[in-house]
C-alpha cells in the first residue's frame, strides 16, 4: 500500500510518501518539511512533485491521500484540502482526512499522557489531550493559553513553544513542533489496517472564518419636502 501525504494546516508545508507493507512494516520512501506561513500554495504542488520522484514511484502508483483536516487558519488548510481532492478525482483513488493534531501527536511516539497543542491566532491555541501517540481524549478545542488545565501534563506543538511562559513547566520540551507528513501517512495506513474510521477529508473549523460575506447594504430613508 502506497500514500501520498501532505498537511498545510500549520505554519509547515510537511509531505511524504509511505509504504506499508503486507506484514504491517511502514517505510518512509520519501519525505519533506518547510515552514512558511505564507507560501503553501506555492510549495505543496512542487513538493508532492519532487517526492514521488525521490520514491521512485508514479502518482499513478498510488493506493490513496491522506490530508491533514485541520483545525488551522483557513487559507493554508485549504489549499492541502483542494490540492487532495483535485489529485484523488484526477487518480481514482480514495483521500482520506487526519486530524492534524493527531498527525502531531502520533509523531511523538509518547507511550504515556501529553497534550498537543498549535498557533490559532489571535492569541489562541487549538489544543487536545491524548493518552498516549494513538489516542485522544474527547474533541479538539480552542481556548487562550491561560484558560487551558493542562493537569501538569507534558505538552508538545508550536502552540506549546509560543506560550511557553504562560503554559508553564509542561512547556519546556515542546518538540515535535509542526505535525510530520511521514507520520500522518503511517498513522492513516495503520488505522485503515485496523478497521478504524478516519475523518473525511473536509475541512475542522472550530471558529468562524475572519473574512465574512457583506450584508445586505442598509437602507437610505428619504426625506421628501
Amino acid at each position: 500500500m502506497l500514500f501520498l501525504a501532505f498537511d498545510t494546516a500549520t505554519p509547515a508545508v510537511t509531505a511524504a510518501v509511505g509504504e506499508r507493507s503486507g506484514d504491517g512494516t511502514y517505510t518512509s520512501r520519501a519525505s519533506a518539511s518547510s515552514v512558511d506561513a505564507r507560501r503553501h500554495g506555492e510549495l505543496l504542488s512542487p513538493t508532492v512533485v519532487r517526492l514521488m520522484d525521490q520514491a521512485g514511484a508514479d502518482l499513478g502508483d498510488l493506493d490513496g491521500i491522506a490530508v491533514g483536516i485541520g483545525p488551522g487558519p483557513y487559507t493554508g488548510l485549504r489549499v492541502g484540502l483542494a490540492t487532495a481532492h483535485a489529485l484523488a478525482d484526477a487518480l481514482g483513488i480514495p483521500c482520506h482526512g487526519v486530524t492534524t493534531l493527531d498527525a502531531l501527536a502520533f509523531a511523538t511516539g509518547r507511550g504515556e499522557p501529553f497534550a498537543a497543542l498549535t498557533d490559532a491566532r489571535r492569541k489562541e491555541v487549538f489544543w487536545a489531550r491524548y493518552d498516549d501517540r494513538l489516542t485522544r481524549v474527547g474533541e479538539v478545542r480552542v481556548d487562550r493559553p491561560a484558560d487551558i488545565d493542562t493537569g501538569g501534563l507534558p505538552l508538545v506543538g508550536h502552540g506549546a513553544e509560543m506560550y511557553a511562559e504562560v503554559l508553564g513547566s509542561g512547556a519546556a520540551a515542546p518538540e515535535p513542533l509542526y505535525p510530520d507528513a511521514s507520520a500522518m501517512a503511517e498513522l492513516a495506513m495503520l488505522r485503515l489496517d485496523r478497521g478504524l474510521a478516519l475523518p473525511e477529508p473536509l475541512p475542522l473549523y472550530l471558529r468562524r472564518p475572519d473574512a465574512v460575506v457583506p450584508g445586505a447594504p442598509k437602507k437610505v430613508r428619504q426625506w421628501v419636502k
